[in-house]
């Protein structure tokens, strides 16, 4: 009746042991390291960055205890600080000779010490939130409407120009806000600008009315178009955030969406506020310009000989050098759109959509040069690096394919470098704070504190009231703290001081179920019923109360998951967690034990549950210890 087969048996172990290895890195601190991250949207960090990461501190007779590459960045862990600054100075020689034009930034960081075959299992510590390591956090505004102002402003040019390529004339067009105005003489003229608009901009709504002598035709941005443009500005802000933050050398920055257009920024760890906003404000721009592909520009290329004059030497990523004429093509800020898609090969290219300036200027340009070559140059901190150099096969205006990506992973690369080149939209710090690491280390520290005594007490109570099953309710209790600190882990969820106040309650909320268990044994028990058949009784009957209480509690949690913000997320995700947890251990896990220890005796007369208080009527109850 109490016995669990031989596969649940394996289940439990496997969870127990599974979770015993993602729970550990949490245990076994920090040591010093140094991390090596990109500085430029067009340089990336690979694993040949670690080989020549490697090199250097062999040359430089270095052995660090762990070097690995997590896909963003390099880091290399150290036994001691003193070593930890010696290899930044040797991985800085190495890989920056030149510091006013750093390709990557050498960071101080503190990464786990667990050992190199869990770091191998993707077994890595929970991240800790800004309120237990200490950093800055910003709360950015998403200026959505002057994002949707600028289309509009760009949709306007095209509408100009789609009216002009097909020849059909109008008194004037004229936007107000996020709402175009076209007039024109006569309805017969109306109606074929409304056909060849809506054949040219399918994201227009065009509605057509007369305007005391004239008619008018008003062209908004469709609701689906609107949203469309709205999340693309989003992305693209978070995108271009990422990439500048990747220059602080933070090693967990948190940048994430929040409502419909904001953007939180949470940077652990650092403490200079200023340079922070410096980097989040910084600009960057994209130029399209002719390249020079002479005899007389070719041989410049080496820097030994000068270039042509109105010429300029640019690198191209870690390629060649490229000589480009100065006049520019078309800008940053005339670039609509680029993503990548097949060409009529179905090979790898990336199509790029300017505005109507764009466009017109773009059209000059290619049909002067058809053959020659047009590079697409990204201008940082000053300076330009080429993304791409393309040769031009036609006539193009404003929508046209850079093609020879190779893959479709270098397409997407080089689609999210264009667009991500600058902010799509304007956006503000409505919020700031500083955390000092001292106070992090507080809040740590009464965390967990509050849960550790948490747990000693539930445990203690429950050993006095219920004895021997209180005992195993307490081992119980310990492995759902171990299940959700180990999921925690998998996740790489970032550990917040909400998020130790909801794995304190979690605790409590889990030893609910056993204490329901435990009183409907000793209900059977004061019933006279045996003691197997009440221990049976017992988890069989009091599982769907537990089913009910835990689901009613995880439609809470979901609510704050689904609706909460910032804190309250952070204390919605551990509770969630909590509850899951919870169902395992409390009634899985713990009848397992009770079935182990209680299962194999045939003649079983008694149980230890604490005092089974007899009913009223005298009638004798089973004996309990």
């Amino acid at each position: 009746m109490n016995r669990y087969p031989v596969w649940k048996y394996a289940i439990i172990v496997v969870v127990l042991l599974v979770s015993a290895l993602y729970a550990a890195p949490n245990f076994f601190g920090e040591s010093p390291a140094v991390q090596v991250s990109a500085a430029k949207t067009t340089v990336k960090v690979d694993t040949a960055v670690q080989a020549r990461v490697e090199e250097a501190l062999k040359a430089a007779g270095i052995t660090p205890e762990l070097i690995q590459f997590d896909g963003t960045s390099v880091r290399a862990r150290f036994d001691s600080t003193d070593t930890q600054l010696r290899a930044r100075d040797v991985i800085q020689r190495a890989l920056v000779p030149d510091a006013n034009d750093a390709s990557f930034v050498v960071a101080l960081n503190l990464v786990s010490r667990s050992p190199e075959w869990m770091a191998r299992l993707r077994a890595h510590p929970m991240y800790l939130g800004l309120d237990l390591r200490g950093g800055v956090h910003f709360m950015l505004q998403v200026d959505m409407q002057g994002a949707l102002a600028k289309r509009a402003e760009s949709f306007a040019g095209d509408i100009r120009t789609t009216l002009r390529e097909k020849n059909v004339r109008h008194s004037g067009i004229s936007r107000n806000d996020q709402t175009i105005e076209v007039r024109f003489r006569d309805n017969e003229t109306m109606q074929a600008a409304t056909r060849a608009i809506q054949d040219q901009l399918a994201d227009l709504q065009l509605v057509g009315a007369p305007d005391g002598g004239e008619y008018k035709l008003t062209a908004r941005i469709k609701p689906e178009a609107v949203r469309l443009i709205q999340d693309q500005a989003l992305k693209q802000n978070i995108t271009t955030l990422h990439n500048r933050i990747n220059e602080l050398g933070v090693a967990e920055p948190v940048i994430q969406q929040q409502g419909l257009d904001r953007i939180v920024v949470q940077l652990p760890g650092v403490q200079d506020t200023a340079k922070a906003k410096d980097i989040l404000g910084r600009t960057a721009n994209l130029e399209f310009r002719l390249a020079d592909m002479s005899a007389e520009a070719r041989a410049s290329l080496d820097g030994r000989s000068p270039v042509p004059f109105g010429r300029e030497r640019f690198m191209q990523g870690r390629g060649a050098p490229v000589v480009v004429h100065r006049e520019v093509v078309a800008s940053g800020d005339m670039l609509t759109d680029a993503q990548p898609r097949p060409d009529q090969n179905n090979q790898p290219a990336v199509s790029v959509t300017l505005d109507s300036k764009g466009g017109r200027q773009m059209r000059d340009m290619t049909r002067a040069n058809v053959g020659n070559f047009m590079a697409a140059i990204l201008f940082e901190k000053g300076r330009g690096e080429v993304l791409t150099v393309a040769r031009i096969q036609g006539e193009f205006s404003n929508q046209f394919q850079i093609t020879g990506m190779g893959t479709t992973e270098a397409a997407s690369e080089l689609a999210l470098l264009l667009r991500a080149g600058g902010l799509a939209a304007p956006m503000e710090i409505i919020e700031e704070s500083t955390i000092g690491p001292s106070l992090g280390a507080d809040n740590i520290s009464k965390g967990f504190h509050s849960v550790t005594w948490g747990f000693v007490a539930i445990v203690v109570f429950m050993i006095i009231y219920y004895m021997l099953f209180g005992m195993i309710s307490g081992i119980a209790l310990a492995v759902n703290l171990l299940l959700l600190v180990s999921v925690l882990s998998m996740l790489q969820a970032t550990l917040t001081l909400p998020g130790i106040a909801a794995a304190a309650l979690a605790l409590g909320m889990a030893i609910d179920s056993n204490v329901l268990v435990n009183e409907r044994i000793r209900e059977e028990l004061r019933n006279g019923v045996a003691p197997q058949a009440a221990i049976h009784a017992g988890y069989e009957r009091a599982w769907a109360t537990i089913l009910d209480s835990n689901i009613s509690t995880l439609i809470a949690g979901l609510a704050l998951l689904a609706f909460g913000s910032g804190p309250v997320r952070g204390f919605a995700v551990v509770h969630c967690i909590g509850i899951l947890t919870s169902m395992f251990s409390a009634v899985f896990f713990s009848r397992g034990l009770v079935n182990l220890w209680y299962g194999r005796k045939k003649k079983l007369k008694s149980v230890s549950i604490g005092t089974v208080w007899r009913p009223a009527t005298g009638t004798a109850p089973a004996k309990a210890e």
